[in-house]
């Protein structure tokens, strides 16, 4: 599937707000209901748009604790690391990565108590390096959007 200006700023809008209507959408990128309706079911049948997903301000829900955490095998049970991970209810993303670490993952928290509960929980597969995320930096706010 070839993407053009038009199919990256629907991109660009979805990112920002998935949950926009398609006459919406249509306004903001210049073309008709139909026609973008048209174009985002393309890219979701080729695979460009895999999911639409929601941002959840987790300090609200009481796990105000957020960090990225590098961890690195100690006795290469990948497999046991990945299914312990798949277990939790509080991991944003963990991926296989290379360089120094093997697996990098966001995490939230109630309190650092749990994470060192978390660290401790792990030491048999992985030692582990933690940052603390004290707040997002916006991205990409030059971007105009089609009114």
């Amino acid at each position: 599937m070839k993407i053009d200006d038009t199919d990256r700023r629907i991109l660009a809008e979805l990112t920002a707000n998935s949950r926009l209507s398609m006459s919406e959408l249509g306004r903001r990128v210049n073309l008709s209901s139909p026609s973008v309706k048209e174009r985002v079911q393309q890219m979701e049948s080729f695979g460009v748009i895999k999911r639409y997903t929601l941002e959840i301000a987790y300090e609200k829900l009481g796990q105000p604790v957020q960090c990225i955490m590098e961890a690195t095998m100690k006795n290469g049970n990948y497999s046991g690391f990945k299914a312990h991970i798949a277990t939790l209810d509080n991991v944003d993303f963990c991926y296989r990565i290379a360089g120094n670490a093997c697996f990098i993952l966001k995490m939230r928290f109630e309190n650092f108590a749990q994470v060192e509960e978390f660290i401790d929980s792990i030491a048999s597969y992985a030692v582990t390096v933690t940052h603390f995320i004290f707040s997002q930096v916006e991205i990409n706010e030059n971007i105009k959007r089609a009114d």
